[in-house]
């Protein structure tokens, strides 16, 4: 399941879930609405992994936690700590960035 956030608490979510991905996204970004239901399929198949999306330009602390300068962006975080991101709207690169976290 996808938790979107509704308030600037990405933090909290990292430090308290051992693995986390997010997608960092915004209203007016067509790649970001492509690449939402592609997010929410590997968040299904992936129970023991958090996947959160991120709305970039209503929550600018929890953008903070990666280099966010293209959307869409995808982080993952393990063990509280940013581990890896990409720009892409392509699945086969959010798959392998996936990947590295499940």
């Amino acid at each position: 399941m996808v938790q979107e956030l509704t308030e600037d608490n990405l933090q909290t979510i990292v430090e308290g879930n051992e693995k986390v991905v997010v997608q960092y996204s915004a209203t007016w970004c067509g790649n970001c609405r492509i690449m939402k239901p592609k997010f929410k399929k590997l968040a299904s198949e992936n129970d023991a992994t958090k996947f959160v999306i991120v709305d970039a330009e209503k929550f600018p602390e929890s953008r903070k936690l990666a280099d966010v300068s293209n959307l869409p962006t995808f982080a993952t975080f393990v063990g509280g700590e940013k581990k890896n991101q990409t720009q892409t709207n392509k699945f086969d690169v959010l798959k392998e960035l996936v990947s590295e976290v499940i």
